[in-house]
């Protein structure tokens, strides 16, 4: 955890020191988290704060301080499921310049394993977040704390307030599908590569 215990403990009595203090702890983590699982940089913020309010608003209502960051999490995925509600959208995202590396990567990170090493890290993420505009948002949100922020089965039980066995086969189907949409997109890419180099040329606006 990233503050103290007790820290939480003022700011549920209405300190707002302890609560500044919150916010500075956990604002960069909140708004990457949000970022990736709304894929859309320029309203960040907006989800971001609206996180932040909602959590100064239902701090008082936390039972024990040692459930601060899964409870903060299911604050942040129920602002990003809001939000999505509110914008219905389809992601366009082309994948012509996928890596050898990359490939690897992001089947080792759909797949529930540790990327080969640390300097494939960045590319399967970055690739991931990809893979994610073509799933649901129920498995975006899903895969993003497990695959992404390295929530554990018992983290995401205490966010989605369900058993672990539970999750075990919500992810294990939500991988399935975002295999199937990573599948679809290399096809894509294998099938624009294949074209002669002026028809590809002609894709880009």
């Amino acid at each position: 955890m990233l503050v103290e215990p007790e820290t939480i403990e003022r700011a549920q009595s209405g300190d707002d020191e302890a609560f500044g203090e919150i916010i500075r702890a956990y604002r960069k983590r909140i708004l990457g988290t949000v970022y990736r699982m709304i894929s859309r940089g320029d309203d960040v913020e907006d989800v971001g704060q609206e996180v932040f309010v909602r959590l100064y608003d239902s701090i008082s209502q936390l039972r024990t301080p040692q459930v601060f960051e899964p409870w903060l999490y299911r604050l942040t995925v129920n602002a990003c499921y809001d939000y999505l509600r509110r914008k219905r959208r389809e992601i366009d995202v082309r994948m012509a310049d996928l890596s050898e590396e990359q490939v690897v990567a992001i089947d080792a990170a759909l797949s529930g394993r540790r990327a080969i090493d640390d300097s494939h890290k960045a590319g399967a993420k970055e690739l991931l977040e990809v893979v994610l505009g073509r799933v649901s948002k129920e498995d975006r949100l899903l895969l993003v704390l497990k695959e992404i922020e390295g929530l554990s089965l018992k983290e995401l039980s205490s966010v989605y307030k369900v058993n672990t066995n539970v999750l075990k086969v919500r992810l294990f189907r939500a991988r399935k599908r975002a295999l199937k949409a990573y599948g679809k997109i290399t096809e894509e890419a294998s099938q624009r590569l294949a074209r002669p180099e002026g028809d590809r040329h002609e894709d880009k606006p």
